[in-house]
């Protein structure tokens, strides 16, 4: 588990917490303030009933867990029956009969409570005791379904929780995701232009010192100049690609001829320092002319040879072949190397896979790229004996080259019917 999977996790977790915290405690207020206020309602409504009792009822026939007394004489008491041995309040009585103030009073007898209300009616003092070990088992019930609801309410946080945070911290583990597939697309990227400066600019150092005059060296110059150009590009479209998930570009006329050429001269002098030879050759009635990106297509021409000549050895050859037709642009980079499975001609474009060859970033950016110009591209080879990349786009009407301004807002898309092309091993002998 890498660092910043950790992190996620962490956030995770504690955003969980917290929102389950916060929902705990709102319901651990509410049932308290449930509670509050049930306690206070069933207080007011004992109270008001028996008041109520003590004013109408008669002594021979109370209601349920009520019970009446009045005073007749000092120490004559007459009272409901069944009453309680602890009742009645003898002395609060008294106290009315003589004169005294309405009361109302709790007491506690026999492991029971009794609320109890005494005052004068009709000039004699009244008093009625009513049982609330009702109320305290009311009470009791309504305490432990608040505890219950409390902890299933609980529970539901911490799902809620789950899910609330899962989905908070998705938006950043996509960001840190693509942080990371940035640096690892930089990386890549950058790599064959900084190769290809780096060759140039040692062999343009090497016939320096050996005092080589400046006007030969001139051609050298321009191709490193058309490096540093190309490496710029690549900076500045992956800095724009990070910005936005689909970047909306105006497509131009581009013909693949002319880009492939273009590419082939630039590894020439890598090619030639490995000891391996690369042609073009091209095909096809119509003019290779494509719609699309210039920068990005030359990208994707230079990502494959850049593959091709990784994975050939010295000695060995790589074919550029461009194909014009009436409706497809083919463009085939084939080698004569290592070669691949064809178990493993898919799985070579996806993110990170590895394969025989060490395939996948790379290529799959240059899937993206041809994708995105409404092409496709297909991998075919055998072991040892070499593979090929196939490239095709729809192909567009040639530009007019009096008009600059001649583009397209989107490229066309292919036909239904696929293109055929030669086996990819027929044009060429292979190295053993």
């Amino acid at each position: 588990m890498d660092h910043d999977h950790r992190l996620l996790l962490q956030a995770r977790r504690r955003l969980t917490v917290q929102v389950a915290g916060a929902i705990s405690a709102v319901l651990a207020i509410f049932g308290a303030v449930v509670f509050c206020v049930g306690l206070h309602d069933q207080h007011f409504s004992s109270r008001r009933e028996l008041a109520s009792i003590a004013q109408r009822a008669t002594l021979e026939n109370p209601p349920p867990c009520v019970w009446l007394f009045s005073w007749n004489a000092p120490g004559s008491v007459r009272g409901s029956p069944g009453a309680p041995a602890a009742l009645p309040l003898a002395s609060v009585l008294d106290q009315v009969a003589a004169g005294g103030r309405e009361r109302v009073d709790e007491m506690t007898a026999g492991g029971r409570t009794y609320l109890v209300h005494t005052l004068r009616r009709d000039g004699v003092a009244v008093q009625a005791a009513m049982d609330l070990h009702a109320q305290a088992s009311e009470r009791s019930r309504l305490l432990h379904t608040l505890i219950v609801s409390e902890l299933a309410g609980l529970l539901a946080a911490l799902l809620i929780g789950q899910i609330v945070a899962r989905r908070a911290i998705a938006p950043l583990g996509e960001a840190l995701a693509r942080q990371r597939r940035f640096a690892a697309d930089l990386s890549h990227e950058l790599r064959t232009p900084l190769t290809r400066l780096h060759t140039r600019a040692q062999l343009l150092a090497r016939r320096l010192r050996r005092g080589t005059e400046p006007a030969v060296l001139a051609d050298e110059v321009d191709r490193l100049v058309a490096s540093s150009k190309e490496l710029g590009e690549v900076v500045e479209d992956l800095l724009l690609s990070a910005r936005f998930a689909q970047l909306d570009r105006t497509f131009h006329p581009v013909d693949l001829t002319e880009l492939a050429a273009d590419q082939i001269a630039l590894e020439q002098a890598r090619a030639h320092s490995l000891g391996i030879r690369i042609e073009q050759r091209c095909r096809g009635t119509a003019a290779p002319v494509v719609s699309g990106v210039p920068s990005a297509l030359r990208r994707v021409i230079s990502a494959l040879i850049d593959n091709a000549l990784r994975h050939t050895g010295a000695g060995g050859h790589v074919w550029v072949t461009v194909s014009g037709g009436p409706k497809l642009v083919e463009l085939v980079v084939r080698d004569d190397g290592v070669g691949l499975d064809p178990h493993d001609s898919e799985r070579l474009f996806v993110r990170y896979a590895s394969g025989n060859r060490g395939f996948g970033l790379g290529l799959a950016l240059v899937r993206e790229v041809v994708e995105g110009h409404g092409g496709t591209i297909v991998a075919d080879g055998r072991p040892g004996v070499g593979a090929a990349f196939i490239v095709r786009l729809p192909a567009c009407p040639a530009p007019d080259r009096s008009d600059p301004a001649d583009v397209w807002p989107h490229p066309p898309s292919l036909p239904e019917a696929p293109w055929p092309h030669p086996a990819p091993h027929a044009e060429a002998p292979r190295v053993p």
